[in-house]
């Protein structure tokens, strides 16, 4: 499949200015001429491999990070924004976007915050329930979807957070030794915080007594999951100012949100803390990321490994671009992130013929997928079953099924793809985003008809759909 042109006219403005440079200057530094310069700062002209390659060696960048950002979340949000139907006598081309989500991400962003407050009040008005007679009659992004924007935006990569973090791995020794010793003696160590359990037979996982100074924790967690929660402990008292400056930073509308992102940033510390950044991407380059050994190698769960695999996007130490999912019974998807092309529907639900959903019916294996989206973009795509809770007979147990992946380009890095045959078109099976959006004319799996197509309606004929739909 070939390669798209490379236009990041943005990053190379922003890369000048860094340097203080006029365009003259910065033109004769990497050996072109000005106009062309000015042609590739507009977003005018692609750049070429010899002016990426220049761009590389005279200031000492990595060329992933040039090429990689926020350009695909950001073009695939705004793509689904403008599917819906307010939008239909408004024709924008594919291009046409790139060059906005390019050039006034600002913009595309804005747009993207004004489509989700208009759905939020079609939906209350749609429910006529108690809020329908609310004063303001403004309906702004809930603080969760604030946060979820927040993280997905940042490809999932909080730098000051991930290097503490790796620091005080690095000094504990993770990875190398016993992770429960080496956690709970710093805690109790450095802060004075006792660890003990707890029987209480109901859902508490973790409380924390300031004042005593006691972490108490279920007694009927597993080993993975307590772990965690003592590394969650240990990022609010040696994180936290580095955990509220990026919070406030963050710029969120609502103190809701900010606490959210606290927690959300608490997760992160303790995730990057037991499963160390260059210790962990080194070890599943070892393993060919196989997730089953990572979770021995660190101790931790299927679920915390897979979810770090996605935050391995450290700028000059980037790992294989990975996405990742959670995803319940009924389809909701409660985790995503994608540091791939791959990007998951901000509403609805994950496309039928996705590999995940079949998790649920072979549990304990990991099921594999080779699959095709319809920007012809081919994937290796991995599932799983994990559950959690049901600590005793009659708490219940929550089922989730576990899905990542990444490009076929990177296919030969996961241990997953031996015995495949990645060059066979007719082994991918076609999948989307979700049908709502989805541009695939002839899908017998459709729960509904896309959103801006055109629906063609034969009474005297039915196929498996009971309408066709008009290709462009």
């Amino acid at each position: 499949m070939a390669v798209g042109k490379l236009y990041i006219g943005r990053k190379v403005r922003d890369l000048r200015l860094e340097n203080r440079a006029t365009q003259a200057q910065f033109a004769e530094r990497i050996g072109i001429s000005v106009s062309y310069l000015n042609q590739i700062e507009n977003n005018q002209r692609p750049v070429s491999a010899a002016v990426l390659l220049s761009l590389a060696e005279k200031f000492k960048i990595d060329l992933a990070d040039l090429s990689a950002g926020e350009g695909d979340r950001l073009l695939s949000a705004l793509t689904e924004t403008l599917t819906d139907p307010i939008f239909e006598p408004f024709s924008t081309s594919l291009q046409e976007l790139k060059l906005i989500t390019q050039n006034a991400p600002g913009l595309a962003h804005a747009l993207i915050a004004c489509h989700q407050a208009y759905r939020h009040n079609s939906e209350q008005l749609a429910s006529i329930d108690q809020t329908l007679g609310r004063a303001s009659g403004v309906f702004e992004n809930t603080p969760y979807e604030e946060v979820r924007d927040f993280f997905h935006f940042v490809d999932n990569y909080i730098h000051e957070i991930d290097l503490k973090a790796e620091k005080l791995a690095t000094e504990l020794g993770i990875g190398d030794t016993d992770l429960n010793p080496a956690l709970t003696a710093f805690l109790e160590r450095e802060y004075g915080v006792r660890i003990v359990r707890s029987t209480r037979d109901d859902d508490m996982i973790r409380a924390y007594d300031h004042q005593a100074r006691v972490l108490t924790l279920n007694a009927y967690l597993p080993a993975s999951t307590r772990d965690f929660q003592i590394a969650m402990q240990i990022a609010q008292l040696h994180a936290a100012d580095s955990i509220d400056q990026v919070a406030k930073q963050a710029g969120f509308r609502t103190s809701e949100a900010m606490e959210i992102c606290k927690i959300g940033l608490h997760n992160y510390f303790a995730g990057a803390l037991i499963l160390p950044y260059r210790k962990f991407m080194q070890a599943a380059r070892d393993v060919r990321h196989d997730i089953d050994l990572l979770s021995l190698r660190f101790g931790a769960s299927l679920e915390q490994v897979c979810h770090r695999l996605s935050t391995l996007q450290r700028p000059g130490l980037k790992g294989v671009p990975i996405f990742f999912a959670r995803i319940d019974r009924a389809g909701n998807i409660t985790k995503r992130h994608s540091a791939a092309k791959l990007q998951f529907a901000r509403f609805g639900a994950a496309c039928p013929l996705w590999n995940a959903h079949q998790a649920f019916e072979m549990p304990g294996r990991i099921i594999r997928q080779l699959a095709e989206t319809p920007d012809g973009v081919r994937y290796l795509s991995l599932s799983t079953q994990v559950t959690k809770g049901g600590r005793g007979f009659r708490l219940s147990q929550q089922h989730y099924a576990l899905a990542l992946g990444c490009e076929i380009s990177y296919a030969d890095a996961f241990v997953y793809a031996d015995g495949l045959d990645l060059t066979n078109k007719a082994a991918f099976d076609p999948i989307g985003i979700s049908c709502r959006i989805c541009e695939r004319t002839k899908c017998a799996s459709r729960a509904m008809p896309p959103l801006k197509g055109r629906l063609v309606i034969d009474h005297e004929n039915r196929a498996i759909l009971p309408y066709g739909l008009r290709e462009n």
